[in-house]
């Protein structure tokens, strides 16, 4: 009987251990996936000892809802390989002064996921003249040229975009514009010719301010616990007009002493997926040591990773 015993409590133990097991996998599963790619600019590290990326990545660890790795432009396939980005559910990237590295191929792969609601993608500070975030942004440029058809004809458009991605500044009295025109080709197949957004401001880069954020959207889950307003002592300041699409929602903005505005917390969806750009941050100031500042990425990763299709 008691060697009966015994055997009926080891299995009893063995499949607990395995159910377990089981739990654990899924739990792990259902983790968030989140890339942040850094370009790592050699600056003088004076405020992030290993880059603003790592800084980052050192604070999503803290939240067991992520699984967060880390990658930059010297790694192999410049850190975005498909494997990467299919194993991600969220990108957050920070660009500086090599956007031109990365190929409009590969930037094509990062949107198309993008699209097809597999990846959030989270664009920071002057990753706003990255060729993904361009090419993200003349998608959505498209899309919403092709809201004016009806949706059964959307599909079976030709869609070119006019033009190179261009790297240049407006001039101040600019108008942000999305010049798009639909014409028939000699087969009668409908033809939507886009220009390329600029994705760029008039006026930037003042010497070093504090800046006043105010959330817009209190009840958006990005804005989640974050204060009405809060000051970022030091950074630069960009100024509006931002010649991109008009977003879909603008969750936060951003003010300076010289009266200086920005739409610094926008959101664009993209197919079945969303753009997020976070103006604040700057490789040389204590930015990304601003609280509210990383607890919005951390909100951004968990809500966009929510809704990515795994």
């Amino acid at each position: 009987m008691n060697s009966l015993f015994s055997s009926l409590r080891k299995r009893a133990l063995w499949f607990v251990g395995v159910l377990g097991l089981t739990a654990s996998a899924i739990w792990a599963d259902d983790k968030i996936n989140v890339l942040v790619w850094d370009e790592q600019q050699p600056v003088p590290k004076k405020v992030y000892a290993n880059f603003p990326g790592n800084y980052i990545v050192d604070h999503l660890k803290k939240n067991p809802r992520l699984n967060v790795a880390s990658a930059n432009i010297n790694q192999p396939e410049q850190g975005l390989s498909i494997k990467a980005l299919d194993e991600s559910d969220v990108l957050i990237y920070w660009g500086h002064v090599r956007h031109r590295d990365i190929s409009e191929a590969k930037s094509q792969e990062i949107v198309d996921r993008v699209k097809a609601g597999k990846l959030g993608f989270v664009v920071l500070h002057s990753a706003h003249w990255s060729v993904p975030f361009m090419v993200a942004m003349q998608e959505v440029a498209a899309e919403d040229a092709l809201e004016q058809l009806p949706e059964n004809l959307r599909a079976q458009v030709d869609v070119r975009y006019k033009g190179e991605l261009g790297w240049n500044m407006p001039k101040p009295d600019a108008r942000p514009r999305q010049l798009h025109q639909f014409r028939r080709d000699d087969d009668g197949q409908i033809q939507l010719l886009v220009e390329r957004p600029n994705c760029v401001f008039p006026s930037c880069c003042t010497p070093v301010q504090p800046s006043q954020v105010r959330i817009i959207n209190k009840t958006h889950p990005i804005t989640k616990g974050i204060p009405v307003t809060f000051t970022i002592p030091e950074t630069e300041m960009y100024d509006e007009p931002f010649h991109v699409p008009t977003p879909d929602e603008v969750i936060l903005d951003e003010t300076w002493r010289g009266g200086e505005y920005f739409r610094t917390g926008a959101l664009w969806n993209l197919g079945q997926g969303t753009v997020f750009y976070f103006r604040p941050g700057d490789q040389q100031y204590a930015v990304y040591k601003v609280q509210p500042v990383l607890k919005i990425l951390e909100n951004a990763a968990i809500w966009l990773g929510a809704k990515a299709n795994k």
